[in-house]
């Protein structure tokens, strides 16, 4: 089969298409003929070696697919071949064929594409920030900001969030991806590419500051955001694409009664040093299944910018590092 092909660490650019071994499968996995798999910023820090996961070497890279079940270990009781299905990997999803183990497979709506089958992780990742008591546990009336609208999760989040039934202020850096928050069903789009917010998210709220911010940004928007918060609201940091880890300033969570709740969705399929897939596995399987219902429901819209060959494998990468992108960029397989 054909794949990329890691056997240093090195930049995603200098990789190449080649043809490489089919991975054996276990009992409890499934061989996957890969339809679609997502491009990620991730991607290309594992490829270079700068993420805290390292798989081991030479692999392919990639970790998420969607596409039709070719084989089912013996322990297998949920699939069978022929199935539609998306999977959290731990590696592997840009190639023709992948392995995924049962516990991170997941069934697909027949109405959803495959590209867009692989916004499930950007799905699970803004339902469980927005959803699970621990974390912002949105409810119906209330206030979401939400930054870096325009992204996956961001998108993502804005459905959600209008299922609940929340009011949602959703900020972007220019004006097609303002235009693509208001169309997902954003209420109020902010242009933040200034720094500047926390005026316009406190004049929309009457001065009473959002209730839950999702922030995928981190660094100065973190900060600011704890300067438009109401009191008592609740702020889940998921990442920090500006490069900077945010410094929480513990004065301003107390006089506030903040609460900071942080969400690494990979630790859940087991992409951390404590492997809890499996007693984690209920909990993820019901956002799972509840993205394939919004789906046949229409209710939900997972938005694909751009879609490329294998061989387009640099210019994919380009699109994601280059910041431009609004929801998925995926390859296709042939």
């Amino acid at each position: 089969m054909r794949g990329l092909w890691v056997t240093e660490y090195t930049e995603f650019e200098n990789l190449t298409v080649e043809e490489i071994p089919s991975p054996a499968l276990e009992p409890k996995q499934i061989r996957i003929k890969v339809r679609a798999a997502g491009v990620s910023f991730v991607a290309n820090l594992v490829v270079a070696g700068k993420y805290q996961r390292k798989p081991p070497l030479p692999s392919t890279p990639g970790t998420e697919c969607a596409g039709e079940v070719i084989e089912c270990g013996a322990e297998v009781t949920r699939f069978k071949p022929g199935d539609r299905v998306c999977a959290a990997l731990d590696w592997g999803a840009y190639a023709e064929e992948a392995v995924a183990w049962e516990v991170n497979t997941y069934a697909i709506a027949d109405n959803l594409t495959f590209a867009q089958a692989t916004n499930f992780n950007s799905y699970a990742t803004s339902g469980a920030a927005l959803t699970w008591p621990h974390l912002l546990n949105l409810q119906a009336g209330q206030t979401l900001l939400v930054h870096g609208a325009a992204g996956a999760i961001g998108l993502a989040a804005i459905d959600i969030a209008k299922i609940i039934g929340a009011t949602v202020i959703a900020t972007a850096s220019t004006e097609e991806k303002r235009q693509a928050a208001l169309q997902q069903g954003a209420d109020y789009v902010i242009d933040y590419s200034d720094g500047e917010f926390r005026d316009e998210v406190n004049e929309i709220t009457g001065g009473r500051g959002a209730d839950a911010i999702l922030d995928p940004v981190g660094g100065d928007v973190f900060d600011q955001s704890l300067r438009c918060i109401a009191m008592e609201g609740r702020i889940c940091p998921v990442g920090f694409t500006s490069g900077r880890a945010a410094q929480i300033p513990s004065n301003i969570v107390l006089v506030k009664n903040i609460t900071v709740c942080g969400l690494n969705m990979g630790t859940y399929y087991g992409w951390s040093p404590n492997d809890v897939r499996y007693e984690m596995e209920d909990r993820v399987r019901s956002l799972m299944t509840e993205f394939g219902n919004w789906a046949a429901e229409e209710k939900i819209k997972p938005q694909v910018c751009a879609t490329f060959p294998l061989e387009n494998f640099k210019e994919a990468m380009a699109l994601v590092l280059s910041r431009k992108s609004i929801g998925r960029v995926a390859f296709e397989m042939s």
